[in-house]
């Protein structure tokens, strides 16, 4: 079965940089977007908007064993096993990324009640990036003070790419936000701004990924148990 994973480490800067440069490459690995981390609201211009020492990446796998194999044996791999990381089946997207583009619109079927883990990648529209700082940034406090997220945060690789990263209590949660139908202060702030994505479009491409959590690894910052519910495959950690 195809596998994704979204890893989470403290790396040194150099590390990090080499990975954003040029993604890793290894048996069974299909696909991998490194990128550094940005924490959610942080302001425009600060420290926080990009940061080295903490890499995220993104993978696409043909089978479990071969994540098993890249986080003993690769180099980047070994340092990423130091970190955190959750192991999922794809679910759902919206849009399309070239990068990933034989993805159905629909894998599978899901219970409401059920953790769900969303991944947001996009190509930037240079010249809309002030207009996407306006709109977005709304979004990035909705998602990161949510009580249905346990993890939420965004991550870059210069000069144009962007990702969100979010695991939620459920599925329902999840929509609720999407459609503005969340308690608390300003619950529209997702739908207004997906509203004004459509009018004039930020992204070169943007596609957004529903993953069911399959198990999580390690710790992230001293957290562990980040993901609701861990079911495992049967795999080794």
């Amino acid at each position: 079965m195809t596998i994704f994973t979204f890893h989470l480490a403290e790396l040194r800067p150099a590390t990090t940089a080499r990975a954003l440069w040029k993604a890793p490459t290894a048996p069974g690995l299909r696909y991998a977007e490194c990128l550094a981390l940005m924490r959610l609201g942080a302001p425009t211009v600060s420290p926080d908007r990009m940061q080295l020492r903490r890499m995220a990446m993104f993978a696409r796998w043909e089978d479990e064993a071969a994540v098993v194999t890249f986080l003993a044996d690769h180099p980047l791999g070994r340092e990423l096993a130091a970190g955190w990381h959750v192991r999922m089946q794809f679910l759902r997207r919206w849009s399309r990324l070239a990068a990933l583009p034989d993805l159905p619109a629909r894998a599978g079927e899901w219970d409401p009640a059920e953790p769900v883990v969303a991944v947001t990648l996009a190509r930037m529209r240079l010249l809309e990036v002030p207009r996407f700082l306006k709109w977005g940034k709304p979004v990035e406090r909705l998602v990161r003070d949510h009580p249905g997220t346990t993890l939420a945060l965004a991550a870059m690789r210069p000069p144009r790419t962007i990702s969100t990263f979010s695991v939620w209590r459920s599925v329902q949660q999840m929509e609720e936000m999407v459609h503005g139908h969340s308690s608390g202060p300003e619950p529209d702030r997702h739908a207004a701004a997906m509203a004004e994505r459509r009018r004039r479009d930020f992204h070169h491409e943007f596609a957004t990924l529903r993953f069911r959590p399959l198990s999580e690894h390690g710790s992230w910052q001293g957290r562990s148990g980040i993901v609701p519910v861990v079911r495992h495959l049967g795999g080794q950690e």
